[in-house]
């Protein structure tokens, strides 16, 4: 029986040895602003501060080390939400940007035939295979003299547009 004893006192002891004393709201209070003025915590300051709330610094350079961890851990969660609002306003731009250029593509698309169609000339066929492309010279070459005229068409036009200038004055 006195060995069961002593076999409970050293549990005890031993247990009451390796808790620790939790901090109030007071201690961590103070910690918390000594942590807002320096993240780091050198040793002069860890023994006053153990000093001053009557903990061991051993309990202060733990504290210190784990709010640095979830200071971290939230200023990385704050960055990655900044980043991700911004790749989806970033990805918004480039579907509106997506949507403009095919729009500016269709009416470039639908002006070409337009002037083609103006000039007497048949509009190139654009939805030919490749196959048929490369097959059909003719066909590749009716396509050159139609930009060939437009593009004659063009100098032609600056030209008159030059001259009418230069009788105005």
């Amino acid at each position: 029986m006195n060995v069961s004893n002593s076999q409970n006192q050293k549990k005890n002891h031993s247990s009451s040895k390796n808790k620790k004393k939790r901090l109030n709201e007071a201690q961590v209070r103070l910690l918390e602003a000594s942590f807002d003025a320096n993240r780091k915590l050198d040793p002069d300051h860890k023994f006053h501060l153990a000093r001053e709330l009557g903990v061991p610094p051993r309990q202060i350079a733990i504290w210190y080390q784990n709010k640095r961890a979830r200071w971290k851990k939230q200023s990385l969660e704050v960055d990655y939400n900044s980043l991700q609002m911004r790749l989806e306003t970033a990805l918004s731009e480039k579907k509106q940007f997506e949507k403009e250029i095919d729009s500016l593509r269709r009416e470039l698309k639908r002006t070409q035939d337009m002037l083609l169609v103006s000039q007497g000339c048949h509009p190139p066929v654009s939805s030919f295979s490749s196959y048929c492309d490369e097959g059909s010279s003719s066909l590749n070459d009716d396509r050159r003299s139609s930009w060939k005229i437009v593009d004659q068409t063009l100098q032609f036009q600056e030209l008159y547009a030059c001259l009418m200038m230069g009788y105005k004055d």
